[in-house]
């Protein structure tokens, strides 16, 4: 399908269309005026992780084709809590630790739209946290039924496994679809977009302006991102791959990209990199070992985005340095140890890799050690007592685990 509309036709060959509500008629809109739109964010970390970035990626097209981007914190929805795509009813944050999270992920939203312009941040307990109840439910919960709610697939995938979905996360759709309406009335908000889990919340959404606003709205949802192998996108062995740079190093941010599958390559830099769609192409047509350059490339142009030109330019230099020139780059995580301490054993390779955050727990370098997964000096670490004392004498060592993860143990 091609569009008229600028942001529609970059979207859609970019591939983040996967399901839509009356697309051909927001295409003849589009065309017309400039709209505005929106994606809510639930706050329920002091950073967003890369699942949420085809989603910021969405709201800068809206905003690059000069439309009204608006991320929506969810500063009162967050207090519930949304079902969709989840097995069990989420942590209850409270409004402190919600308020905190919303001071670190707010930057990263203007990294992607354009805050001094046109686009807004809105916090959606502005106005949620008012509603007089009561009123509330006579006016919009009539609005929207059981019988359709059920049919969701967010909910009836909890239901057929017969896991528990609480009447506060009922409330939870209702409240969605009351945003959009609210952001329709008083911004003239037309379009919501979000993953393929908010579906039904969409719907909800539009039913509810049609019916009581009498407007015509939209909506967008974009394919679930997973990797060539079927796992989710964004999370490795360590955790989470956050977006804020006190989470996860830009380095490490990097490397996560550096090392995606090949045939990964073509779709990320369609979807998480603003690079000219004709140069998509070229780099996705390499083979063997030429699409690492293109690896390289996806890596620098997300990292570039996402933590700023300079972190990215500092993040390919050093692991240009440390993976081909076999330079040991000061700047890669270090730490200091006392050589007594190393002589006696009171310090071991597991001490160290705690320390340098190079994996999520002493149990899995113990699994690495076994298969052959932690080098020291670029030669295979195989110490069954764990010790460094091999290395005392030297003033630092290098220690890697994985293909991906480098730190400096110094030794003073």
């Amino acid at each position: 399908m091609s569009f008229k509309s600028e942001f529609l036709n970059e979207i859609n060959e970019r591939g983040f269309i996967y399901q839509n509500i009356d697309i051909e008629n927001l295409d003849k809109l589009i065309c017309k005026k400039k709209i505005s739109g929106y994606i809510g964010f639930d706050i329920t970390s002091d950073s967003l992780h890369v699942g949420s970035l085809i989603q910021l990626m969405l709201l800068h097209w809206l905003d690059f084709y000069g439309h009204q981007s608006i991320a929506l914190i969810g500063g009162g929805t967050t207090l519930i809590g949304d079902p969709s795509g989840k097995d069990q009813t989420r942590k209850i944050l409270s409004k402190k630790e919600i308020d905190t999270n919303i001071s670190n992920i707010e930057l990263t939203f203007s990294r992607f739209i354009n805050i001094q312009n046109n686009a807004l941040i809105i916090n959606n307990y502005d106005w949620l946290s008012n509603l007089n109840y009561i009123d509330f439910l006579r006016e919009f919960g009539s609005r929207i039924t059981l019988n359709k709610m059920l049919t969701f697939e967010s909910v009836k995938n909890r239901l057929d496994r017969e896991q528990p979905l609480t009447i506060l996360e009922f409330n939870y759709m209702l409240l969605q679809a009351y945003d959009f309406y609210y952001l329709n009335k008083n911004h003239n908000c037309v379009l919501q977009m979000g993953g393929s889990d908010q579906w039904g919340n969409i719907l909800s959404g539009v039913d509810l302006i049609r019916k009581i606003n009498k407007n015509e709205a939209f909506g967008i949802t974009s394919p679930l991102i997973t990797n060539s192998d079927g796992s989710k996108m964004g999370k490795t062995a360590e955790g989470a791959v956050w977006l804020n740079k006190e989470k996860i190093s830009s380095l490490n941010f990097f490397q996560f990209w550096r090392n995606v599958n090949d045939q990964d390559v073509s779709r990320f830099l369609h979807l998480f990199t603003k690079l000219p769609l004709d140069e998509i192409k070229k780099l996705s047509a390499l083979k063997n070992q030429e699409i690492n350059e293109a690896k390289k490339i996806l890596a620098y142009e997300v990292t570039k985005i996402v933590r700023g030109k300079e972190d990215a330019s500092e993040a390919l230099e050093i692991a240009d340095n440390t993976f081909n020139s076999k330079i040991v780059d000061q700047r890669l995580p270090n730490i200091s140890q006392n050589v007594s301490d190393i002589k006696n054993n009171n310090f071991t390779i597991l001490d160290a890799i705690e320390k340098l955050k190079l994996a999520s727990s002493r149990s899995e370098v113990k699994r690495l050690i076994k298969s052959d997964g932690i080098k020291v000096n670029d030669k295979l670490y195989k110490n069954n007592d764990l010790s460094l004392r091999e290395y005392s004498a030297l003033k630092e060592i290098k220690i890697a685990v994985g293909k991906k993860k480098i730190g400096i143990l110094k030794i003073i």
